[in-house]
């Protein structure tokens, strides 16, 4: 009974998660008080999520697509190269507020590193190579994030920015859930169980993404609704960065010459962007600076919707083809 309703759900993902974005604003409205709950579930709901896709993509794989130089290539110099200029022009849009000027940055210029997977491998995407490129990503945006908010927001605002949740994200987000998979992976070719963990966590997905994505929503709706009016300013950019990201992605594909799978693991990777990465970031800004994490996560919430529209757009955008 529980095999046959976790496959049912596997089979309408989509609808699901726009089910659980609903359930969660839902209860985020209707019980304010519960967002602190909410937000202190958000990372182990994650782990959760990215032990079950990082289980789902063999590791002898990881090789073949780190020996895939083009397509890392094409993702590396999109996100760091490109996408910042992009970042940059929405930016200068709101300026004039200091807060929503560095949430923005923040989180335009962070590429995702977790639920990226889980959406591009919906859609038929590389999972592999994006999985590969993830300890690139996060390290580059490490390394650059604090280089491009001086050049476009001004030392000032560098200086109030805290990176010890950056390195804790990364830890709890990706070190630990891929070092976890790693050792099932090596222990199910001998262990039984560990083989019945890898079933069970692949079945177990769709219900860990839509429990990740109700207590990201539920835990912040909140809060943003009570500055609606501000956070509306950047609802546009928010929509004309994915739109231009998408677009971008598969223009530098078909430049490279990446198959379909390729592809569409790039348009994901410019796309969606690091929200519940930064979003600790954005929470540690001093007082004067509170619009700058709300503003990370309505960039969420418009991410969420758009990833779903991808999924359904983006395989018939990118026809099978070779490399």
């Amino acid at each position: 009974m529980t095999l046959r309703f976790l496959r049912a759900l596997d089979r309408h993902q989509v609808p699901l998660y726009i089910a659980a974005i609903a359930a969660g604003g839902g209860l985020g409205l209707l019980a304010p008080r519960a967002a602190p709950a909410l937000e202190r579930a958000i990372e182990p709901a994650l782990m959760l999520l990215l032990f079950a896709t990082f289980l789902g993509v063999p590791m002898t794989q990881l090789g073949r697509a780190l020996r895939d130089v083009r397509s890392l290539a094409t993702v590396l110099t999109a996100n760091f190269a490109l996408l910042p200029l992009l970042a940059w022009g929405l930016s200068l849009l709101v300026a004039d507020d200091r807060g929503l000027l560095l949430g923005v940055l923040l989180v335009l210029l962070a590429p995702c590193v977790d639920y990226v997977v889980v959406f591009a491998g919906l859609a038929g995407g590389a999972g592999p190579r994006l999985l590969a490129a993830t300890p690139f990503l996060m390290l580059v945006q490490v390394l650059l994030l604090p280089v491009y908010i001086a050049l476009f927001a001004g030392a000032e605002l560098l200086g109030v920015i805290e990176p010890a949740p950056f390195v804790e994200a990364f830890v709890l987000l990706i070190a630990i859930p891929l070092a976890a998979a790693a050792t099932i992976q090596s222990l199910a070719r001998k262990h039984p169980a560990a083989g019945a963990i890898t079933t069970a966590m692949a079945d177990a997905t769709p219900p860990l993404m839509m429990l990740a994505l109700a207590v990201v929503v539920g835990s912040q709706v909140a809060a943003v609704g009570s500055q609606l009016q501000v956070l509306m300013r950047v609802v546009p950019l928010f929509v004309a960065f994915a739109g231009v990201a998408a677009a971008l992605g598969v223009l530098v594909s078909r430049i490279a010459r990446l198959d379909a799978a390729g592809e569409r693991a790039v348009i994901f990777s410019l796309a969606t962007r690091n929200s519940l990465v930064v979003l600790p970031l954005a929470l540690a800004l001093p007082p004067a600076m509170a619009i700058a994490p709300l503003a990370v996560v309505t960039q969420t919430l418009v991410e969420l919707v758009v990833m779903v529209v991808l999924v359904r757009v983006v395989p018939h955008v990118t026809p099978a083809r070779s490399a």
